[in-house]
């Protein structure tokens, strides 16, 4: 049996204290400038780390309508590392970093305030909270570590920080700023895509203890900075308020301006003997600690005035004011996030003119891309995380789709339905319908996505579906919609009766898409019988050849040659929608494809063809849906030969589609129960 001490020596063997050592280094000004040669990015403002936060988790190019867009994978690839992956906003984010990028070359928007502006639910929370992680992280890194400076106790015995943990840099006196950083750029590490520069002052603490300990060497500040000043390696951290912010409004009454940029310590005022010392003053305002790095404010527009005019001040002029002191200098990015309803309120207010030309707004709109929707519920909803339930195929779909259908705009073409353009959005062809006639859409439709059902309701109901049935071993579409619309009645966030009945519709639209998906699964799970879609394949491409190349077909049974079935061609073709007038393009294409393989020295397969094979499938089912008689499910009255088709059927739905014995039955009924009211798949 092991002993504690067994078990403490072994995890002593693994204990390696050198990233320990190194995220808490120390060393001279003179280390530090060593520092600065060979890692000039220690000197980066806060956009230029946050900028190269993002850069350093990689780009990759997507195309959206024919539109090269970057995607930055800290969005997806870290983000999703901490459960916190964001699909289908790919172009505002890209506004988001440009922004950045705008701000870390100093082109002006680093004097603004960013601002997320978007409805509930749609992700502007998460990506502070991205931000800030992200942040942190970068810090314990070397590509973004940064340093600060603490001053040696009068008695000799201890240090004390810069409470705003300043850049050393601003240790140096403004007159030998200028060849100092001649020096720097000379000779620092190349390349650098930033140029090193001093900004800013030091903080009001570390001014008065500058002029004092200045006094005592008689102005030689090297020898001040050699024995009085210690340099650290500086960790960013929420939790320890150390370069990262949050500020959440409150109640008006309880509301207070030192909360941003501080208070008097009222227990030093004895010591100090005033309280305009700084050293009797606690620079701990969230805008004090978020320096160097960045501060989040919750619900930005709620903020009380007076707390916004402080905002004016730190963004466009980088500096903050402390009760009883000078303005004292900040380098932070300021992000904030609000919902529509408060942005108008703060448009319509004439004394907030000032805050909106310092506002730099990015639309965080809720998505509007099926697929990315599905992602966003599969975070939570998957078998690893839903143990003891199965999901049974389709059941987020249906819900990201009636989601993704309230935020659509109604589309001006007369011929296109709500449930259409969603497909086009998806990436799905249409008929008549191409990449430009998206693109034209999605112009006509500027607003889109900025009002509509939020991800949060969703997710909601899905769980009260997970609960409300204890019972069933699974959860399947009609109970997660069923969830949707009773919930509806008390949705909050449902202005009227109209919305309400809008939404309500839009689920009857969602229940007739996905009795046509279930419906097509099971027409091919039932022909999917590998030898007679092949001898079918066969059959329809020796038809092909012989129509295009103007030859006869030679009939297996009787010998004769004969001329290529028509009727068989065309009965496949219509499967998948390929008119009359399009029937000899759709062949030749066809046979230029086998021809391109057979080149190529690779066999034909029907399934490499997706157009081809459902419409195989399809045909297939038509000759074989009566020899299984699925209708007879519904009466209860099923012979043996036919149950044992079914049960085939029943397996293939269960290997090929993601379905579990209990859920394969109930849409094998379902669909049973739409072939017996005559609504077969034309």
């Amino acid at each position: 049996m092991a002993t504690a001490t067994a078990i403490l020596d072994t995890l002593r063997s693994q204990l390696d204290t050198s990233e320990y050592k190194k995220l808490h280094w120390e060393g001279s000004f003179a280390d530090y400038l060593d520092i600065v040669l060979k890692h000039p990015g220690v000197t980066r403002t806060a956009y230029q780390r946050l900028y190269d936060m993002i850069l350093s988790h990689g780009v990759e190019d997507v195309y959206e309508n024919k539109e090269k867009i970057p995607r930055y994978k800290f969005f997806t690839e870290y983000a999703s590392k901490h459960a916190d992956a964001i699909y289908g906003l790919d172009r505002p984010l890209m506004q988001l970093v440009n922004t950045f990028k705008s701000a870390a070359l100093g082109y002006g928007t680093e004097r603004r305030v960013i601002l997320l502006h978007g409805p509930v639910g749609s992700a502007k929370s998460t990506i502070a909270r991205l931000l800030k992680r992200g942040l942190e992280e970068y810090s314990r890194t070397d590509a973004g570590m940064l340093f600060s400076f603490a001053w040696r106790n009068p008695d000799g015995h201890g240090w004390t920080k810069d409470p705003m943990h300043g850049e050393p840099l601003q240790l140096v006196p403004e007159e030998h700023r200028p060849r100092l950083l001649a020096m720097l750029n000379e000779h620092c590490a190349k390349p650098y895509p930033y140029e090193i520069k001093i900004k800013g002052d030091l903080s009001p603490y570390s001014r008065y203890e500058y002029r004092e300990r200045l006094a005592k060497y008689d102005g030689d500040w090297l020898k001040m900075l050699e024995h009085e000043v210690k340099i650290y390696r500086l960790v960013l951290s929420e939790k320890d308020r150390i370069g990262i912010g949050t500020f959440q409004p409150k109640d008006e009454k309880n509301q207070d301006s030192t909360e941003l940029t501080g208070d008097i310590n009222y227990r030093k005022i004895a010591e100090y003997g005033s309280d305009s010392d700084p050293r009797a003053f606690n620079f701990d305002g969230e805008l004090n600690i978020a320096n160097r790095g960045i501060v989040e404010f919750i619900e930005v527009l709620k903020l009380d005035v007076a707390f916004l005019y402080d905002l004016l001040g730190a963004s466009q002029e980088h500096k903050i004011k402390p009760k009883k002191f000078a303005q004292t200098d900040i380098d932070e990015v300021i992000l904030g996030h609000t919902n529509e309803p408060e942005y108008r309120r703060l448009q319509n207010n004439e004394f907030m003119e000032a805050l909106r030309d310092r506002t730099v707004k990015i639309d965080i709109p809720y998505v509007t891309r099926l697929r990315d929707e599905v992602k966003i519920y599969e975070k939570d909803f998957n078998p690893e995380k839903v143990r003891g339930k199965h999901i049974a195929p389709h059941t987020v779909e249906v819900a990201a789709m009636w989601a993704v259908l309230t935020r659509l705009t109604p589309p001006k073409h007369a011929s296109l339905s709500l449930m259409q353009k969603m497909k086009l959005y998806n990436g799905k062809t249409l008929p008549g319908f191409t990449e430009d006639n998206v693109i034209e859409l999605k112009r006509d439709a500027v607003h889109e996505g900025m009002t509509g059902i939020s991800p949060r309701y969703i997710q909601d109901k899905i769980s009260n579906a997970l609960v409300a049935h204890p019972n069933e071993d699974n959860i399947n579409p009609f109970m997660v919609m069923k969830e949707l619309e009773e919930g509806l009645r008390h949705h909050s966030l449902i202005k009227d009766e109209d919305q309400y009945r809008h939404y309500k519709e839009l689920l009857s639209v969602v229940r007739e898409e996905y009795e046509d998906i279930v419906k097509n699964e099971v027409q091919r799970a039932i022909a999917a019988d590998e030898e007679a879609l092949a001898r079918l394949c066969s059959n329809y491409i020796d038809n092909v050849k012989a129509y295009t190349q103007r030859e006869k077909v030679r009939n297996k049974y009787t010998g004769n040659y004969e001329e290529p079935d028509e009727r068989l061609m065309r009965s496949v073709e219509e499967k998948i929608d390929i008119p009359e007038g399009r029937k000899d393009d759709f062949r030749r294409e066809i046979m230029n494809y086998i021809g391109a393989l057979a080149i190529d020295g690779k066999k034909f397969d029907y399934k490499t063809n997706e157009r081809l094979q459902k419409a195989l499938e399809l045909k297939l089912f038509e000759d074989q849906k009566d020899s299984i008689k699925l209708s007879s499910l519904v009466s209860n009255v099923v012979d043996k030969a036919t149950q044992e088709k079914i049960d085939v059927v029943k397996s293939r739905l269960i290997r090929n589609y993601g379905y579990n014995e209990s859920s394969a039955t109930d849409v094998l009924n379902f669909v049973a129960s739409i072939f017996a009211r005559g609504q077969t798949k034309k």
